[in-house]
């Protein structure tokens, strides 16, 4: 993960749509950062976390390939939050 953006590899049964897992896991994941992070137990009306945007791509046989990728970005990832100096 960096500061603007997550890359995930995961796997969604043909039953949910894409839209409505990744709508899950966007509001979820907001409702826990508040609670852990802004202090607020309820009324989570009005919070911003997420971008209203995603991108998503099918993986198939390429799927060590995607993971090794996303590991490579977290390593990148973790050089810049170290700085420069």
């Amino acid at each position: 993960m960096s500061g603007d953006h997550v890359h995930m590899c995961i796997s969604i049964p043909p039953e949910y749509a894409v839209s409505e897992v990744i709508g899950y896991l966007k509001g979820q994941s907001a409702i826990a950062v508040a609670r852990q992070f802004v202090g607020r137990q309820k009324n989570f009306n009005g919070e911003h976390f997420w971008s209203c945007g995603y991108a998503v791509s099918t993986v198939g046989f390429e799927e060590n390939k995607i993971r090794d990728y996303i590991r490579h970005q977290e390593h990148l990832d973790g050089e810049e939050d170290a700085g420069p100096f």
